[in-house]
């Protein structure tokens, strides 16, 4: 990849921004137990809000100061903005409880971090062979040559006798453990790899429908020409290469056949002895395959759906006002229909146009000026007590806060106690109320009302000082990290 394809994704990318998130760990094996280790869609707000509470509880307590100040809440609704998609927030058909799903970011971002984990064995003979297989079906499968596939198939043919014949004679290949391994490796890998892969095709299919509904919103021609258009595109998102892929793979996946000797030939693998460690989740991963197509299957229909009640309130809204003009026409014609004496007339909204003259507007006029008089004024002999204007306590914000974005630049959070550690008050309690009326966009500021800190200070007289207040968190913002 160039250097502007990597900077571009730098900047855009929803994983790469996940990856780069101070909460990342926290942030990716949440996600992950709730919807990916379980291959679950999408789940309900207050189910979701629970479980991040009682994650975020158990983390918090191993720090000494609470590592998470947000609460469960703040979290989803910062993961699920449009500029950070890390999760999509919606409301499903037929139900008014928002339900929150797994952006394909996530997947992405959680098979980067998964892949810098060291794996005990890597086998590479399974993929060369797959690879091989996948050239030699793609080379026969072209060819219009009826000599050159006849060629191909006595070929296989012949291999086959020649194993019938070995195994005819009691000479038996068996297949070593490590090449067992090697090949149950491969395919645990693509298996987990469909689950990904049909939330990446489903959010393409969501990108498709929303390209068609911005050309339906902004269409300015005939209603001829947007239904082929419609039409036109509707089409071409069942016939794109994800569209028959996917159609392909489900159909597949449907036939009875195929799963009863999917199933028995998985029973029959995991039974070898060479594969020791099985991955509970590929005992039924058929079954997840069936509810992830499953899922993307309604998601289609679901789409196509709104995109027909789309259209048919279009054709309404335009079908409603002819009507109107009809229902106008008809209520006029019955008014008048018993009546002989109806003068014909007509009204126009004026008969001469309306001049308005250059001179007709009002002159300049100069405005008066007021008189300055600049003579020295002499010294009052009044006796005014002034003092009380210097006794007034000003705090300049710029400094605290200069100090707070450089307590950020070091960490992703910091206490308020922390900063006046480093940076001890000088104005009193001014300067206390100051720190907590800061604001910018390099950061932001969490009260906790859970939890008391008590900040001292000793005052100009020497007296020393103590203000209990909620314990206070800065917490810097993306656009500080990000610079």
């Amino acid at each position: 990849m160039e250097f502007d394809d990597l900077e571009a994704l730098h900047r855009n990318s929803a994983a790469w921004r996940l990856l780069r998130a101070d909460n990342a760990p926290m942030i990716l094996s949440f996600l992950a137990s709730v919807f990916l280790d379980t291959n679950t869609g999408a789940v309900a707000a207050p189910e979701i809000t629970g479980r991040l509470d009682d994650t975020l509880a158990v983390l918090n307590e191993r720090h000494p100061v609470a590592r998470y100040p947000r609460t469960a809440k703040e979290y989803l609704d910062e993961w699920s903005k449009p500029e950070v998609g890390w999760l999509r927030r919606y409301y499903p058909p037929g139900s008014d409880v928002v339900h929150f799903d797994a952006t394909p970011a996530v997947v992405k971002a959680l098979g980067w971090a998964s892949s810098l984990v060291a794996q005990p064995f890597v086998g590479t003979e399974s993929r060369l062979y797959i690879a091989v297989d996948l050239l030699r079906q793609m080379a026969f499968g072209a060819e219009e040559d009826a000599e050159a596939r006849l060629g191909e198939l006595y070929r296989r043919r012949s291999e086959i006798d020649a194993e019938i014949a070995r195994v005819q004679s009691g000479d038996i290949a068996v297949m070593d453990p490590a090449a067992q391994r090697d090949r149950y490796q491969q395919f645990s890998t693509t298996a987990r790899g469909l689950l990904v892969d049909f939330r990446e095709v489903e959010a393409n299919f969501r990108a498709l429908d929303r390209q068609l509904r911005e050309r339906v919103a902004l269409w300015d021609g005939s209603k001829g020409a947007l239904l082929d258009e419609v039409l036109g595109d509707r089409s071409s998102i069942a016939d794109s290469d994800e569209g028959r892929s996917f159609h392909a793979f489900y159909d597949f996946l449907l036939s009875e056949r195929r799963q009863r000797e999917f199933a028995e030939l998985l029973a029959a693998v995991q039974a070898l002895p060479a594969i020791a460690e099985t991955d509970p989740r590929m005992r039924r991963v058929h079954y997840d395959w069936l509810d992830a197509a499953a899922r993307t299957q309604a998601t289609v229909r679901q789409l196509s759906e709104q995109l027909r009640r789309f259209l048919d309130d279009q054709v309404w809204l335009e079908n409603r006002r002819v009507m109107d003009i009809l229902r106008s026409i008809e209520t006029h014609a019955l008014r008048l229909r018993g009546r002989s004496d109806v003068d014909i007339v007509t009204a126009i909204d004026g008969v001469v146009p309306a001049i308005a003259l250059p001179m007709e507007r009002p002159l300049y006029r100069l405005r008066a000026k007021a008189a300055l008089d600049s003579t020295p004024t002499g010294t009052g002999g009044a006796d005014v007590d002034v003092s009380a204007l210097f006794e007034q306590v000003y705090v300049d914000p710029a400094p605290l806060r200069e100090h707070v974005v450089r307590a950020l630049a070091r960490r992703s959070q910091v206490m308020l106690g922390d900063l006046l550690a480093e940076r001890p008050v000088e104005r009193g309690l001014a300067e206390l109320v100051a720190y907590l009326s800061l604001h910018g966009p390099e950061f932001e500021i969490v009260f906790d009302e859970a939890y008391q800190e008590h900040v001292e200070w000793v005052d100009e007289g020497g007296v020393r000082r103590l203000a209990t207040l909620p314990r206070v968190t800065f917490l810097r913002s993306a656009e500080l990290a990000a610079r």
